[in-house]
C-alpha cells in the first residue's frame, strides 16, 4: 500500500493480489489511510467488509469470442456512485442518439443549485450546451406536508425547463433550442447562445438593459396562457406564485442571515411579527393580474445575440422557475440585480421606460406598479440575503457573500417606500446593523 499526497487529498493505491485475510488488510493501517483519501484497490474484493460503501467497481476481463481477446470492463456503482454512473451512462446514451458522442466535454459552469453545464464542440467547429439537471428528491419536509421547493414553487425535475423553453420561443423570443432530452435523468442538449452578456468590466451595457426592459414590457403586456405543451399530448402548467411562496421566500432571511451573518437571535414574537407584515404586503401583491415571472431575470442569465433582431437579441438561458405572478418581480430582478451595480441613474430611466411601454396597456397604473415594485424589491433583497448566507453556512460557497452589501442597499432602498413604513420599522428594530451609517426616521 502506497500514500502519495496531493494538493486536495491523499491518494492511496494498494494492490491486495498477496493478501491472505480480512485481517491484514487492517494490519497495513487501511482504515487510517483510507479516510479522507482516493483509494484506489487491486484486488479489492479481498478488504472484505473494509471497503467504502460509496465506490467504483471496475472488472476486467478478456472475451474469449475475440482473435485478441478484446478486454472489457464492466463498471458497477455502489452508495453515492450509483446515480453518478446512472447518469454517466444516460448521457452516453443522449449523446450517442443525437450524434454528438465524439464532441469534445468542456465544463461550462454550475450555479447555485444542483444544475451544471458543459459546452460541446464538434470537430467542424459546431457547439452545443449540455444541461445536467438532475430531480430533486428527499427534499426534507419543512411545513405542510411539502419541502421548501415544493412550497417555494422550484423546479423539482427538468420539465419545466423543457416545457417554457417551447412556450418562450413561440413568442419570438430567444430561449434555446433542445436537440435532446431524457426527461427521467434530466438531460438535456440544447443550442449554445453563447456567452456574451449584458455587462461589461464598468457595469451594465445600457442598451442592451434597455432591449431587457423592452422584453419585459412586451411579455407583461400580452394575455398568456397557465399551460404549455411539455411533449406528445402532455401539458406543463405553471404554477402560481402565491402568497405561501411569497412568504416562505422571506422566512428564509431570519433562519440564515439574521443568525449567521448579523449574529441576530429572533423571539417567537418578533419572527411572528415579522411574517404577519409581509403577509399584509404580500396579500395585494397576489390579488394583482400576473404574466409569465421568470423568476430570475438578471445578468448571468442574459445573453447578448447581436446578429438576432428585435427581441430576439436577449438570449434567456435561466427560466424554470417560471410563476404566474406579478410583473414587477422580474424588472426588479433586472434592475436591482444581486451580482452586479446598477447605477440609481440608469434604474430610474429604465424604470421610466417601462412605464411608457405600458401605459397603453388596460389596467397599467403607475402608483400602483411603484408600490408593487417597492415590495417586490424588498421582498426579493430579503430573500436573496438568506440565500446568499445559506449558501455559505451550508453549501460551503463562500463567494456569494461578497454580494451581501449590495443587496444591504437596495433592501434600504426599497423599505424607503411610504408603503414599507411598518415593516421599514421592523427591520431598524431588528436588524440594526442594516442602517448603519444611514439618517434615522
Amino acid at each position: 500500500m502506497q500514500i502519495y499526497e496531493s494538493g486536495r487529498f491523499p491518494i492511496v493505491h494498494a494492490d491486495l493480489y498477496r493478501i491472505k485475510s480480512v485481517e491484514e488488510v487492517a494490519g497495513l493501517g487501511w482504515e487510517e489511510a483510507a479516510e479522507g483519501a482516493l483509494v484506489l484497490v487491486e484486488w479489492a474484493h479481498k478488504a472484505g467488509d473494509m471497503l467504502s460503501p460509496d465506490r467504483l467497481d471496475i472488472d476486467f476481463s478478456f472475451d474469449p469470442a475475440e482473435p485478441e481477446g478484446r478486454r472489457l470492463a464492466v463498471l458497477t456503482g455502489f452508495g453515492a456512485f450509483a446515480p453518478i454512473l446512472a447518469r454517466a451512462k444516460a448521457i452516453h446514451r443522449l449523446l450517442q442518439g443525437c450524434g454528438w458522442l465524439a464532441a469534445k466535454r468542456t465544463f461550462m459552469q454550475g450555479d447555485a443549485s444542483t444544475r451544471a453545464y458543459e459546452r460541446l464542440q464538434k470537430a467542424d467547429g459546431s457547439t452545443a450546451v449540455l444541461m445536467i439537471s438532475p430531480a430533486r428528491t428527499n427534499e426534507p419536509v419543512i411545513r405542510f406536508g411539502k419541502s421548501y421547493r415544493a412550497i417555494a414553487r422550484l423546479a423539482e425535475t427538468i420539465r419545466p425547463f423543457i416545457a417554457m423553453a417551447a412556450g418562450l420561443r413561440g413568442l419570438g423570443l430567444s430561449a434555446p433550442q433542445i436537440y435532446a432530452h431524457d426527461l427521467e435523468a434530466g438531460l438535456a442538449l440544447i443550442e449554445d447562445l453563447g456567452s456574451t452578456g449584458v455587462i461589461a468590466p464598468q457595469g451594465p451595457i445600457a442598451d442592451r438593459y434597455a432591449a431587457a426592459v423592452g422584453l419585459l414590457a412586451h411579455l407583461h403586456g400580452q394575455s398568456l396562457p397557465d399551460m404549455v405543451p411539455l411533449e406528445g399530448t402532455e401539458s406543463y402548467r405553471i404554477p402560481i406564485y402565491d402568497l405561501e411562496a411569497l412568504t416562505i421566500e422571506v422566512e428564509v432571511m431570519p433562519d440564515w442571515y439574521l443568525s449567521h451573518i448579523a449574529g441576530v437571535n429572533l423571539s417567537s414574537g418578533a419572527r411572528a411579527t415579522f411574517v404577519n407584515l409581509w403577509r399584509s404586503l404580500l396579500t395585494e401583491i397576489v390579488a394583482a393580474p400576473t404574466t409569465w415571472t421568470l423568476r430570475d431575470f438578471h445578468s448571468p442569465n442574459l445573453i447578448w445575440l447581436a446578429q438576432r433582431e428585435g427581441l430576439a437579441r436577449l438570449g434567456l438561458i435561466d427560466f424554470q422557475d417560471c410563476v404566474l405572478g406579478h410583473p414587477a418581480y422580474d424588472l426588479v430582478s433586472l434592475l436591482q440585480d444581486a451580482r452586479i451595480d446598477v447605477p440609481s441613474a440608469l434604474e430610474i430611466k429604465l424604470l421610466g421606460d417601462y412605464v411608457r411601454l405600458r401605459q397603453a396597456d388596460a389596467g397599467f397604473d403607475v402608483g400602483t406598479f411603484a408600490r408593487a415594485y417597492a415590495i417586490l424589491g424588498a421582498q426579493r433583497a430579503t430573500k436573496v440575503l438568506g440565500i446568499f448566507a445559506r449558501l455559505d453556512k451550508r453549501d460551503r460557497k463562500p463567494h456569494y457573500l461578497g454580494h451581501i452589501p449590495r443587496i444591504e442597499r437596495s433592501l434600504r432602498k426599497d423599505l424607503d417606500h411610504p408603503a414599507l413604513a411598518d415593516l421599514r420599522s421592523w427591520y431598524m428594530t431588528h436588524l440594526p446593523r442594516l442602517f448603519e451609517g444611514q439618517e434615522s426616521r
